[in-house]
């Protein structure tokens, strides 16, 4: 069942998205070669702390840190760690925020100096596809048509879209109904309301959309070692149109 949010929630939610933003334009400046992963988990945390939030991922089902960060061929829920960021690497950093029991969810994927063309244009279609599935986040549309429209624009462009992890609703849960697939059938699923409020976020590869679950449990990886790429807002569906709530797409 897909929660309204009514105003008042969809409030809470804007200032927890806040501190998401906060975070990720910070750690955008941060980014450098040499730095190590857990470095950067280290400056999220502190980030979110001293903005009064909570780091949702932390404990969340046991993940150990406050922020995956996944590099290459890693497609979500990387562990931070003594890893350090190369030049040529693209780093996906995926950031929740709690703040007064209500949830924000952002990521983002950035180079480390410079990237091959290839990994520039993974980057700028996944990002062209969060795009897309934004202007469907419109009350009166069909859910699956956020989806498709997410799909068509990467493959069309040549890529693929990840199947076995999807975005969310999210509220008063970091994840809650609907589960947002970034592929579909068009007109299908639960028609969208205001009030909805949803996560969105396209997982892009370079090759095979198939993935797998590495050895440390939680690093999901692309099956052929292709690279991947990751965007996601927090967006509310309103009257007025999709209002997105965490501004990614703004740095």
């Amino acid at each position: 069942m897909v929660l309204l949010k009514s105003a008042e929630e969809i409030e809470l939610i804007r200032a927890a998205s806040k501190i998401v933003f906060g975070t990720v334009r910070d750690l955008t400046n941060y980014l450098r070669p040499g730095l190590t992963t857990g470095q950067i988990n280290e400056r999220a945390n502190a980030l979110i702390v001293e903005q009064g939030g909570r780091p949702a991922f932390l404990g969340y089902q046991g993940f150990p840190a406050a922020t995956c960060v996944s590099i290459n061929n890693e497609v979500v829920h990387g562990i931070p760690g003594p890893r350090q960021l190369k030049k040529g690497d693209i780093v996906s950093l995926d950031i929740g925020v709690e703040l007064n029991g209500y949830f924000g969810d952002a990521a983002v994927t950035l180079p480390v100096g410079k990237i091959s063309k290839e990994a520039e244009e993974l980057i700028s279609v996944t990002r062209g596809a969060l795009v897309k599935g934004i202007e469907q986040a419109t009350s009166g549309n069909r859910l699956s048509n956020l989806s498709c429209a997410i799909q068509q624009f990467v493959e069309e462009n040549g890529f693929s879209v990840v199947r076995q992890f999807v975005g969310h609703g999210i509220g008063s849960k970091l994840h809650e109904e609907p589960a947002i697939p970034n592929f579909g059938i068009m007109n299908q699923g639960p028609e969208l309301l205001s009030g909805t409020v949803l996560a969105i976020e396209p997982m892009v590869t370079q090759g095979d959309y198939r993935v797998k679950v590495d050895q440390d449990g939680w690093t999901v990886v692309t099956r052929d070692g292709s690279l991947s790429a990751h965007f996601e807002d927090t967006v509310a569906v309103t009257d007025n149109g999709p209002e997105v709530l965490t501004g990614i797409l703004t740095l």
